[in-house]
């Protein structure tokens, strides 16, 4: 019988320096990852000056990033499971610096877009890897609780440190340093992670090629749609297609997935009723970030009149609270359980959005945004963690990268959903010269979103 991930609780056992340093490598990956998200959004006006970007093209820098990333997440789990998470791991990193660097030296925009797209593809094949990677290698229960701990602060303040490092470097350096400070990073961590983890049993299981497909091109069609129903409209033929072959895709996927004998994403995985509201939850949770994130960096540049270094600063307390947090979750989850903490976790985050709409045109960032930005950092910090353990529990080794892949397209699609909710709102209740009541609108979208993610927390309340 396979070993389940968690486990019940073993003696607290030292990890070897080498094994430490190796996962450290690995999270190190994983920010890398989140950090690309995000840290070009300051320097987009910027690339625009540089490249020759039209407003129309230039959302194109972020979206490709996202598409191949959020489309091929489920793949590059399964991917894992079968050759193996490390060798898919460093195939992924590989890819990624190489993109990084292209984009980093790119001439043109249309090699800019691509390079992202390909750093996308390389991320869509590490992250997985990484979590399965992370709590496959860990010696007990208390250190792949640790290990879940650090791995949930990197994923949830890994997008707000990310706006920090692009208003710095942008403002310091250039905006192509965004890109290319991901190469050293790549180098040593392939250096490490080759030497230092060891790599898991490859599989001979027949590989699943249709539910690859559909799984792959359900994502794309979904990420797809999302990113462009703000400008095409959301009523529109294309958004209307796109959105009809994102269900048409998943629906083959579910018919494929009972039928073979290996599966991309076992049924068993979704049959879990509190998963399933554990993975609603992170999906909403990451929406409501990303839109109030989007709201907040354009208040900073548009009402406030901030630099991007200033802007990125503006974020740290969100970070800051995350990485403190993340500290003693492990003990609070060992003391209160994972619940618990995921309510008071989304509790705080719902409470930071209904204090950011008292915001006016007369509010400061010490007085009006600081408090709900250092409680946002605070309440990510408690819900990201829980929530992830709780999408693993149970799951045999050999389909961690499925599960993690799983958890982590949940998060992308969440976020593509949130950016796609906030532009239309933002578009619609703009008024030239005032951001304010745009940014309120989109204040009230991120409020709505995390509304949803505590109605599905509150199912996990529920006796089994």
């Amino acid at each position: 019988m396979a070993t389940a991930l968690t486990t019940s609780p073993a003696v607290r056992s030292a990890p070897t320096r080498g094994s430490a340093i190796g996962m450290g490598a690995v999270l190190v990956a994983q920010l890398m990852l989140v950090l690309d998200a995000t840290i070009v959004n300051v320097a987009l006006p910027h690339i625009a000056t540089d490249l020759h970007f039209s407003p129309a093209s230039l959302s194109w820098v972020l979206s490709a990033y996202a598409l191949a990333f959020g489309g091929l997440l489920l793949l590059g789990g399964r991917l894992g499971d079968v050759l193996g998470r490390r060798r898919t791991f460093l195939v992924g990193v590989a890819i990624f610096t190489a993109a990084s660097l292209t984009g980093g030296l790119a001439p043109w925009g249309w090699l800019l877009v691509t390079a992202r797209a390909f750093q996308g593809v390389g991320a869509a094949l590490s992250a997985p890897a990484v979590l399965a990677l992370l709590t496959t290698n860990a010696p007990d229960e208390y250190a792949r609780t640790r290990a879940l701990a650090l791995f949930s602060a990197v994923s949830s303040g890994g997008g707000a440190l990310g706006l920090i490092l692009g208003g710095t470097i942008t403002e310091t350096l250039s905006w192509r340093w965004t890109l290319t400070i991901n190469v050293p990073i790549g180098l040593v961590v392939l250096a490490l992670v080759s030497r230092l983890v060891q790599e898991t049993p490859r599989r001979t299981d027949r590989f699943d090629v249709l539910g690859a497909v559909t799984a792959t091109g359900g994502a794309v069609a979904l990420v797809w749609t999302l990113t462009r129903a703000d400008s095409v409209g959301w009523l529109s033929l294309q958004t209307l297609a796109g959105f009809g072959a994102a269900v048409l895709l998943f629906g083959l996927l579910a018919i494929a997935e009972r039928r073979h004998p290996h599966p991309l994403l076992r049924p068993s995985l979704l049959a879990d009723r509190r998963r399933i509201a554990a993975l609603v939850v992170m999906a909403n949770v990451y929406a409501g970030m990303l839109a109030v994130f989007f709201v907040l960096a354009s208040w900073f540049a548009l009402q406030l009149g901030y630099s991007p270094l200033r802007a990125g600063l503006a974020f740290l307390p969100l970070p800051v609270g995350v990485f403190t947090m993340s500290r003693i979750t492990p003990r609070l989850v060992r003391a209160v359980g994972r619940t618990a903490l995921i309510l008071t976790g989304v509790g705080l985050l719902t409470a930071s959005y209904a204090l950011l709409l008292r915001l006016d045109a007369d509010s400061t960032w010490l007085s009006g945004i600081f408090p709900s930005v250092a409680m946002l950092g605070v309440g990510a910090g408690l819900t990201f963690m829980p929530i992830t353990a709780t999408v693993l529990d149970g799951v045999p080794h050999e389909y961690a990268g499925s599960a993690s892949g799983l958890l982590q397209t949940m998060q992308q699609l969440g976020g593509a959903i949130g950016l796609a909710v906030v532009a239309s709102v933002l578009a619609a209740f703009h008024v030239e010269g005032d951001f304010t009541a745009g940014g309120h609108a989109g204040i009230v979208a991120g409020f709505v979103l995390s509304l949803l993610a505590f109605a599905s927390a509150l199912t996990l309340a529920r006796r089994r």
